[in-house]
């Protein structure tokens, strides 16, 4: 049921959760699909229930936004960032709350729920209340004009504005229910947008956290709404609606190409970061353990789950063994098990659905005759039975046509090949369909810049796998389309107006 009295049933409106519901138009709203459970992947265990949205609900959550649109993108700027700052401020008075919530439906051990959900979460608001406050126009350079038949010559003054698109869909994915929706929403809104949230099915209640969070700041009802499901069905009504101007997306390549070819039909503008398969050149003047280290965080970082990762090691000859070997040891090293134990490394996959399908590459890795260093299995023993765990593997002696060189596993698998000179590094680097993030280790920095110079990844770690959150974020081929992060993102959910008038 739709419409008022499902409205005045499920509470009203309100800064704070109510469980089972969509937020939609500044309200909680009961939802036409009931209800499914969210599953906590250390142990099975249920977390909560999500609500089903309707088609219908979808589309009443679009109207919702295209409502809110006008008197939005109308406020102040100062009144954005003010309301952009005091969310940021409710993000990390609750922080430790959230971070709970967040470690039991995502799987992440509560340091990473803690610091780089929650924490960057509130981090990213605080940015884009500033960068609501950045010039949205730029003067260009006059032009004299002779006459002709579109009106009499002399000069004409130009100027570039950047204006919001309008209602954009926001289509997170499970590896970080916070950060990556706050990634999305704060420079939408900050441009003057409106947004219909759409999170992952496996944890979308620390997304339900969020708007609840964004209302007790004072986002007016609309511009922010919230649906969930299971099932396809509301990810693709969000995409189909016809009041949506952008759809911004994360997550797997092939959903990616299907709601492209959806935008594409209603010219609508997209924003894609989809898959990786990140290439780690390490050449045989590189600092090994620097290199092991940063490699390692595939093992580690939301045990695997993450585009970001160096998942293929291209290791020059002299280093090749010594590398795999100390990959290896670190490995075996890390602490498998529950993320609520500070001791924790690794914690579990998502799902056991993911966990199988993690599983069976392992096992078409070894069917394709790569070499099973460590790893491979599935840990047991005590809560480990009950969770979504793997152990982290590495494969060695690997060829550039076998599939878990190729595919995105998205899980704690690190695949090595060798290469020779620096040209075969950089065809092999190339090798790929993807092109997000690739990694280049050297003790040269003239060869580690050359060779970054040369990759086609939309970005490239030279001797670190850390990120600066300023610099552009996106990728090449089918790791997506378009550029966020920093100011870049408020160019992303902007589009560019040009205003032209005759000069003196």
């Amino acid at each position: 049921m739709t419409g008022p009295d499902a409205r005045s049933r499920a509470g009203g409106s309100g800064g704070r959760v109510r469980e089972g519901l969509l937020f939609i138009g500044g309200e909680w709203v009961a939802p036409d699909g009931g209800q499914y459970a969210i599953t906590d992947p250390a142990n099975g265990e249920t977390v909560g229930s999500a609500p089903e949205a309707s088609r219908a609900q979808v589309y009443e959550a679009v109207s919702a936004a295209r409502d809110a649109f006008g008197p939005w993108s109308r406020a102040r700027p100062e009144e954005r960032a003010r309301i952009l700052d005091t969310a940021a401020g409710i993000i990390q008075r609750d922080a430790a709350e959230s971070a709970e919530l967040a470690r039991r439906e995502s799987g992440a051990t509560t340091g990473t729920a803690r610091a780089m959900q929650v924490g960057v979460a509130a981090a990213r608001f605080r940015r884009y209340a500033k960068g609501a406050l950045e010039p949205v126009e730029q003067p260009l350079p006059p032009q004299l004009t002779p006459a002709g038949p579109m009106g009499g010559g002399g000069v004409l003054g130009a100027l570039a504005v950047r204006r919001p698109v309008g209602v954009v869909t926001c289509i997170t994915s499970y590896n970080n229910p916070w950060a990556n929706p706050a990634g999305k929403i704060a420079p939408a809104l900050a441009m003057g947008n409106t947004v219909v949230v759409k999170p992952a099915p496996q944890d979308p209640l620390s997304v339900f956290r969020l708007a609840a969070a964004l209302a007790e700041a004072g986002v007016p009802p609309g511009v922010v709404n919230v649906v969930t499901g299971s099932s396809p069905e509301a990810g693709e009504a969000a995409v189909e609606a016809p009041g949506v101007d952008m759809v911004s997306f994360t997550g797997s390549t092939a959903v990616g190409r299907r709601i492209a070819e959806v935008c594409g039909r209603g010219m609508k503008r997209q924003l894609m970061e989809l898959g990786g398969k990140g290439a780690a050149l390490v050449f045989d003047d590189a600092d090994l353990g620097a290199a092991v280290a940063g490699i390692g965080t595939t093992f580690s970082f939301y045990s695997g789950q993450i585009c970001t990762a160096p998942t293929r090691v291209l290791a020059q000859r002299g280093v090749y063994e010594r590398i795999t070997g100390m990959l290896a040891a670190y490995a075996a090293k890390l602490p498998v098990g529950d993320p609520a134990d500070p001791a924790t490394v690794v914690g579990p996959l998502i799902s056991a659905a993911h966990r199988d399908r993690v599983e069976s590459y392992v096992e078409l890795g070894r069917k394709e005759g790569a070499r099973l260093v460590t790893g491979g299995e599935r840990p047991t023993g005590g809560a480990l039975d009950r969770g979504y765990y793997t152990a982290p593997t590495l494969f060695a002696d690997c060829t550039s046509g076998m599939r878990v060189v190729r595919e995105e596993i998205f899980g704690p698998v690190v695949v090595v090949l060798p290469f020779d000179t620096e040209e075969e590094g950089i065809a092999l680097a190339s090798d790929s369909d993807y092109g997000l993030i690739d990694y280049v280790w050297s003790g040269d920095p003239a060869r580690a810049f050359r060779v970054a110079g040369l990759l086609r990844s939309g970005g490239v770690g030279v001797n670190t796998v850390a990120r600066n959150m300023e610099a552009p974020f996106g990728g090449f081929r089918m790791s997506g389309v378009g550029r966020d992060v920093g100011s870049y993102a408020l160019h992303a959910y902007s589009e560019i107006q040009s205003l032209v008038w005759p000069g003196r």
